[in-house]
């Protein structure tokens, strides 16, 4: 009801704008803005649904303000196209609705009653209401008890005996093994799962549990995965929870290996980093993979292949039982996720059809439970068996894939399962409890605690849920879980270290680079992303008088306030404010540290003024001092007047990118001299080296050759006629990923250019 009323006055405000108060700028610029807000905040939430099919919540604020690195946006390419446009034509149409009989005198009245039902409009719509609520949840109102139940545990297993192989399910949830609702879809794994396995039949999900990374946080660490919004900041942490003892750390603490596996890029959603700083020190994704498996090339737009994978578990599983030391072995599928999943080649349920018609959801499922089961049966019929607890989960239910009505007419569970190497033990669990429970429950088995979190073993204790609607006190306590991260408000001193690539202080570790916005009871990080703008732009939005510390490399800070670093590539620290000077200091040790030293000085808007425009200058147009053309920076010597054809720097140097011209050209401000050799240090990208590149200055040419490792190589020119230009045309430019960020296209490159240095001849 609340999203048609809104809908109403939405149109309504247009009605009696358009035909009833005329024609003014002002009201009609505002109208346009409040109903264009509408319209934004209604597209998000059906962008939103799109995946989630629980509109705007936790996981969507999460994703898009962590690393997206990894993502695999293929399928979701036509429907973005297609929001994109739909959106364009609908604020021309809305544009030109608002300009209707704008021959009639402007109307105060009718204006404001626009106004105000355009307002009305946005704060009935359901997106506002749940983008509100989230706002709100983050901070605390009231007294809490979150304390009192939630448990630090053990951070050791006094004598650990069993190896552990935790089995994560892309979105398997087991309301897809109801043989009565989806008969045979999974024959294998719901064989070993009657068989052989301990069956919890209630494992509910709970806000903050319902994506990949918030799955295995609660089934790790016993705790919804809340994070703060503000500034991207859980972005920035390079510790992910640090305050919490999870099933991980627990793991390594005893004496474990501790290993991850999964054919997706681990850098997606921060997963790298949660595992890192929760005890899994080996870890196996999409690039450390691609250099092992036996086919690199068969893959789908997220990963490998879980046949592929489980296939590495397996070898890895043989090789880690040789060994005298326990190890645990976690790993995740991928070829059940949303929209409709992926089919491997080897499966033999490569179709399953619904209502007489092939659902492809379904399908997903029924191909990946084949390879899950087929790896919990060669580890069962191995020789280290006994020793090897086996679990396998769902990381979360299943998103608004193709089987979503159908899922969503029975009673929804998470999968948890247990199975027993050294003997079946077939039992049906039905108490209720969730996935915060899962990792207590595994460390009950391993010998060790039984509660972590707020979770709580389900074969030693009562879980939370069956003493609380836990739907509604997770969200109660979703202030106190974000306290975990352990944000500072204050900052006097703080450390580098360069080996880590982070910045410490007040006990948080935040990964580099990193802009630190200081007030008063309040240090807001800001770090860099997909989404965030690079540092410098983020620090031109500050007041003259607002303190910061900025970390990064020295020759973004150093041409505004320490020309002598300009194009250094170490790390350096700024301190201070834009209405004075800065300082920039070089960190030249591998563990640095420094108070926070940031000067009275009188703030002067002009010096202000021109700090803003230093620092918004565009990298093409950044001039530095230098006798040569260093390309791992931003912008060129100020003996270059112009430069076209190359990417963006890079820690090593920059591509040329035929997308942008078919040659690199370098245009210098004064003629070349008459005789000159040139040093080049470069490389050749695919079938580019070892043939011979062309070199040009005026009608001069000559070859360079290069391999696929950076060399020098120097040629000898006349310069005759004068001129300024120094062309490299790449014979065959290719189309490549290569070192590409997320969404950008894919770049035509030919030669990589490290430095380029014109020496005068005698």
């Amino acid at each position: 009801m609340s999203e048609l009323f809104s809908v109403i006055l939405f149109v309504a405000s247009i009605v009696i704008y358009a035909y009833k108060a005329g024609r003014n700028t002002f009201w009609y610029l505002s109208l346009l803005l409040v109903l264009g807000l509408f319209i934004i905040l209604n597209a998000t939430l059906y962008a939103s649904n799109y995946f989630t099919g629980e509109g705007i919540n936790d996981a969507v604020i999460y994703t898009l303000t962590n690393s997206l690195t990894g993502a695999g946006v293929s399928k979701y390419v036509l429907p973005g196209i297609g929001l994109v446009l739909a959106l364009f034509l609908v604020f021309c149409l809305l544009s030109w609705l608002l300009r209707r009989r704008g021959d009639r005198p402007h109307h105060f009245g009718y204006s404001l009653l626009a106004l105000l039902l355009a307002l009305a409009s946005i704060k009935t719509t359901p997106a506002f209401q749940q983008v509100s609520d989230l706002i709100v949840s983050q901070t605390r109102s009231g007294e809490s008890d979150f304390a009192q139940w939630y448990h630090e545990p053990q951070k050791q297993i006094a004598k650990p005996t069993l190896n552990l192989v935790y089995i994560y399910g892309e979105s398997l949830e087991r309301t897809y093994f109801d043989e009565q609702a989806f008969p045979k879809l999974a024959p294998e794994l719901s064989r070993l799962k009657r068989q052989q396995a301990l069956d919890f039949a209630q494992t509910e999900q709970l806000p903050g549990t319902e994506y990949t990374i918030a799955g295995m946080v609660a089934s790790q660490c016993g705790i919804p995965l809340f994070a703060p919004f503000e500034g991207n900041a859980s972005a920035s942490l390079s510790s992910f929870f640090p305050q919490n003892t999870c099933l991980g750390d627990i793991l390594k603490n005893s004496g474990y290996q501790t290993w991850f596996m999964q054919g997706a890029d681990l850098r997606f959603a921060g997963k790298d980093t949660f595992l890192k700083s929760h005890g899994i020190e080996h870890l196996y994704g999409l690039q450390e993979l691609k250099d092992q498996v036996a086919d690199p090339a068969y893959r789908n737009n997220w990963g490998f292949y879980d046949d592929t994978v489980m296939d590495e578990v397996w070898q890895k599983f043989e090789q880690l039982s040789q060994q005298k030391q326990p190890f645990a072995l976690f790993t995740l599928t991928v070829d059940t996720h949303h929209p409709d999943g992926f089919i491997s080649r080897s499966c033999q349920h490569k179709s399953y059809s619904y209502e007489g018609k092939p659902n492809q959801s379904f399908s997903a499922v029924a191909c990946s439970q084949e390879h899950v089961a087929r790896l919990i049966d060669r580890i069962l019929a191995s020789p280290w068996a006994k020793n090897t607890l086996i679990v396998v989960s769902s990381d979360h239910l299943a998103m608004n894939n193709t089987a979503w009505k159908y899922l969503n007419a029975h009673q929804r569970d998470n999968l948890f399962m247990i199975i027993r190497g050294d003997r079946a033990q077939p039992q049906l669990l039905t108490m209720k409890r969730s996935s915060l429970d899962n990792g207590a429950t595994v460390l009950d088995l391993l010998g060790g605690d039984k509660a972590i979190g707020l979770g709580r073993s389900s074969l030693s204790d009562r879980s939370l849920s069956e003493q609380f609607e836990m739907k509604k006190k997770v969200l109660e306590w979703k202030a106190d879980v974000i306290q975990l991260w352990g944000f500072p408000k204050h900052i006097e001193r703080f450390s580098v270290d360069q080996q880590k690539n982070s910045i410490s202080f007040s006990g948080a570790h935040f990964s580099l680079p990193l802009l630190l916005k200081i007030g008063k009871d309040k240090v807001e990080p800001l770090p860099e992303g997909e989404y965030a703008a690079p540092l410098r732009y983020q620090l031109a939005d500050f007041a003259a008088g607002d303190k910061f510390v900025w970390v990064d490399r020295c020759f973004k800070m150093a041409r505004l306030w320490q020309p002598a670093l300009a194009i250094s590539t170490d790390l350096c620290v700024a301190q201070g404010q834009l209405g004075a000077q800065p300082q920039v200091q070089h960190i030249d040790k591998a563990n640095w540290e420094s108070a926070v030293t940031i000067p009275q000085q009188p703030l002067d808007q002009q010096r202000w003024r021109q700090n803003v425009a230093a620092l918004k200058v565009a990298d093409h147009d950044i001039r530095y001092q230098a006798d040569s053309f260093k390309f791992d920076v931003p912008g060129a010597p100020l003996a270059v007047k112009d430069f076209s054809g190359i990417s963006r720097p890079e820690a090593w140097g920059r591509w040329s990118n035929a997308n942008l011209a078919p040659a690199v050209t370098i245009e210098y401000a004064q003629p070349l001299p008459p005789r000159f050799d040139i040093v080049i240090r470069a490389k050749a990208f695919g079938p580019n080296a070892q043939r011979p590149i062309p070199v040009r200055v005026g009608s001069q040419q000559q070859m360079l050759t290069l391999s696929h490792e950076v060399s020098t190589v120097t040629l000898h020119f006349t310069n005759p006629e004068g001129s300024r230009q120094l062309v490299f045309t790449p014979p065959e430019p290719q189309l490549s990923n290569e070192g590409n960020i997320i969404g950008q296209d894919p770049r035509k490159l030919g030669i990589g250019l490290v430095e380029i240095n014109v020496v005068p001849g005698q």
